[in-house]
């Protein structure tokens, strides 16, 4: 047995749909997606075709440095969405894990206090994860070898800071 979880495309395909037959299973209607990127955005896209919602929002969060290397807390990078945006909606915030919560915790934690409600919905969840997630495809303690990260960039780009 490998020490790593193998994610192909055509089984991400699968893994999607039957996370979206569970949130539809549930009677939950979101009235926008919100993604988590980068790995996020391939959930939030699968989900929102599957469950016919074309409002799809991004949230850009920084915390993945490489393999098990991760900042000490995840930061939010520009441009953050407009609480106006988010303001009275059923929110669904898609990611591909939920490794230490630490992401989706910020992320749900800064539009709690202004949509009607949100729920999370990820592919993987692992035992550790501070944050419960409603919707969740297959548990696992191992490390996730994802389809979109598992090969290295076609080229090597100089770090840059945007502006605010």
């Amino acid at each position: 047995m490998s020490d790593r979880e193998e994610l192909s495309w055509e089984l991400f395909g699968d893994a999607s749909r039957e996370l979206a037959q569970e949130i539809a299973d549930d009677g939950f209607e979101p009235d926008l997606i919100l993604s988590i990127a980068r790995g996020g955005l391939f959930v939030a896209g699968s989900l929102g075709y599957a469950l016919d919602v074309k409002n799809l929002h991004v949230m850009n969060v920084e915390f993945y440095t490489g393999v098990d290397q991760r900042l000490a807390m995840p930061v939010m990078l520009p441009p953050v969405p407009s609480v106006v945006d988010l303001t009275g909606a059923k929110v669904l915030v898609a990611d591909d894990v939920a490794d230490t919560g630490k992401t989706l915790r910020l992320v749900r934690d800064f539009c709690s206090d202004h949509v009607a409600e949100v729920r999370c919905a990820v592919i993987y969840h692992k035992p550790h994860s501070e944050v419960d997630c409603e919707y969740v495809w297959k548990r696992t303690d191992r490390w996730i070898n994802f389809p979109w990260s598992v090969l290295p960039p076609v080229t090597n780009r100089t770090p840059r800071v945007l502006d605010a």
